[in-house]
Order: structure tokens, then C-alpha cells, then sequence
């Protein structure tokens, strides 16, 4: 008979002997996880980071426990969040959507970070290098902010003609500064004239769409790297075929619901690295050995029925270059 391995505490002054199990339950890590976004519409990331953490070896409720925090587009209630998780002693924080991202490196300089963002991390100031990157923080990042010029010159390529094209932004969100000031660059390029918008909840969309008919917009771009946008996506593709309005958004699930098109990287491979990074770092290696990884594939999403909904030919260069056509 193999005999019960025990370890010994002392309780009240008496010896008391637990059995091995029941430590590796009580030494069980806990992982804080904190989005500026939604549980619902962030689903499907989740489960590629969960994912991510199985091929390492750990799985949700069996030998790791997991707390969320949802900001749901609410970005000051973000250090609230990192706070209370870093009380109930996470051993990593995996913080996604640049906000989230954000309010985790303000919070702590000891526990490991791993983060998902859309934005430039050297030019966000997470670290000074995407190779080595240092200190407590390591993640993926997308650049689907640096491919913000990008969508304009696809709404300038679906109507060449135009002169006024609408970006919609959330001035709240750190990047929404960055957005702008290259968007409006590329409209300059393309000799359009770039109108701002902003939304911070979802009650402001209404408002966004009839401004844009009002400018006779020839199409709305929506900023990439906000939550609330990223949490909206259907929301915000059923409007834009209800305003018969051109919509260009990073998510397929936006194009899908009606928008006319979508550009941005594949979300899903992301949030899957973000579960590796964070499986290793618990298994004991540091964040500062961990290279920032970046997804550089773009996927291009035509919703075809959208466009002769609105009476649009879509180019059959820009046809040609779509990952995915919907029809």
C-alpha cells in the first residue's frame, strides 16, 4: 500500500496533518482577468484564451482559478478592478483592451502582466522594446491602430468620388488621440475632408448615424482598439444598415451584421497567445524573457449584400483582395 502523504499545520496550537490534496487545492493560483469590454461579446476570446492556457497545461477550475472584471465601456471603473484583484493576490493579471492594459501598469510593478492590445505597446509606453521587453509586462498587441490610416483609404476606395468621410471615436479611450490624428493624415492624403464623431455609450449611436446622414458622409469609420465599439460590433452593423449608411470596423461580427465592411487582425489567435504567456509565467518563467508577440495578418471582410443594399459596386480590385466575401 502507497502510504497517504500528509503535511503538518498548526491550528489553535494543535498539530494538525492535511493531506497533500487538500494543499494543492489551497495553493491552487488564481489568474485576475480585466477587460474594459463585455462578457458577452468578448465570449469567444475568452475561450481562445482559455485555450491558450490548456496547451500549458492549465485548465479553469480544475488546478487554476480564474476571477474576470468587466468594465463594459465604464474605463474608470478599470483601477478599481486591478486593485481588487491584486488584494486577492493574483499571481498574473492578464489585462486586454488598451484601457484594461493600462490601469494594470499603473497598479503594479511586481505581479506579471500579460496584456492584449490593439495599439503600438512602445508608443503606449507599456516597455521600450517589443524583443526584451522588461520589467513585469509582456502580451500581444494587434496594430490595429496602426492600420487606422489603412481604413480610410478603403472608404476612399469604395467611393472614389467622395469629399466628407465620418470617423466615429470614443474620446475617453487613451488611443482614440492617436486614431484621430492619423486618419485625419490619410484623409489629407486622399484630399477628404474627415469628420470627428464621438460616442462614449452606446446611447450616443442613435445621434452618430443621423450626423453622418446629416454631413453627407460618403461612409463612417468607426476607430479601432475601443471596447465599447469592439462590444457593439452587431449593434453597431445593424445601425449602419438601418441608416443606409457605409460603416468600416475592425470585427467580422460587424460586417456580418450589416456594416459594409471590416479590416483588423484575427482576435482569436491573440487572446489564445495571451493564455500560452500567461501558462508559462505561472509554470515560472518571467515576463521580461517573453518577446511581445505581433499578429500581423489583416483580414479583409465584404459584406456584398450590404453594398447593393446601398447601391455601392464594390471595385473588383478591392473584391479581389477580400479574405471573405459575404453575400
Amino acid at each position: 500500500m502507497i502510504p497517504r502523504r500528509e503535511f503538518i499545520t498548526l491550528i489553535g496550537g494543535a498539530a494538525v496533518a492535511w493531506p497533500v490534496a487538500a494543499r494543492a487545492q489551497q495553493a491552487k493560483p488564481m489568474v485576475g482577468f480585466v477587460s474594459g469590454g463585455s462578457p458577452g461579446p468578448f465570449a469567444y476570446l475568452v475561450r481562445a484564451f482559455r485555450q491558450g492556457l490548456n496547451e500549458t497545461g492549465y485548465v479553469e477550475g480544475q488546478n487554476l482559478a480564474i476571477e474576470y472584471r468587466w468594465a463594459e465601456g465604464q474605463y474608470d471603473r478599470l483601477p478599481d478592478f486591478v486593485a481588487d484583484l491584486i488584494r486577492r493576490e493574483a499571481s498574473v493579471l492578464v489585462a486586454t483592451t488598451t484601457p484594461g492594459v493600462l490601469a494594470a501598469k499603473a497598479a503594479t510593478t511586481t505581479i506579471p502582466i500579460v496584456f492584449a492590445t490593439d495599439g503600438d505597446p512602445v508608443r503606449l509606453g507599456l516597455t521600450g522594446s517589443l524583443s526584451r521587453p522588461g520589467g513585469n509586462i509582456t502580451g500581444v498587441t494587434n496594430l490595429n491602430v496602426e492600420v487606422a490610416p489603412k481604413r480610410v483609404e478603403l472608404a476612399h476606395e469604395l467611393n472614389p468620388a467622395a469629399t466628407v468621410i465620418a470617423l466615429l471615436v470614443n474620446p475617453t479611450n487613451p488611443l482614440a488621440e492617436a486614431v484621430t490624428k492619423d486618419s485625419q493624415a490619410a484623409a489629407h492624403t486622399f484630399g477628404v475632408q474627415l469628420h470627428v464623431l464621438h460616442a462614449t455609450t452606446d446611447r450616443d449611436f442613435d445621434a452618430v448615424f443621423r450626423a453622418v446622414v446629416q454631413l453627407r458622409a460618403a461612409a463612417l469609420v468607426i476607430a479601432s482598439g475601443d471596447p465599447l465599439f469592439g462590444s457593439r460590433a452587431e449593434q453597431l452593423g445593424a445601425l449602419a444598415l438601418h441608416h443606409r449608411v457605409p460603416a468600416i470596423q475592425q470585427f467580422r461580427t460587424f460586417a456580418a451584421a450589416g456594416g459594409l465592411a471590416s479590416y483588423g487582425g484575427s482576435f482569436t489567435d491573440s487572446y489564445r497567445q495571451v493564455g500560452v504567456y500567461t501558462g508559462r509565467i505561472l509554470k515560472g518563467e518571467k515576463p521580461a524573457d517573453l518577446p511581445i508577440q505581433q499578429s500581423t495578418k489583416m483580414e479583409l471582410i465584404l459584406n456584398l449584400k450590404t453594398a447593393k443594399a446601398l447601391g455601392l459596386e464594390i471595385p473588383p480590385t478591392l473584391l479581389a483582395r477580400a479574405d471573405e466575401v459575404i453575400e
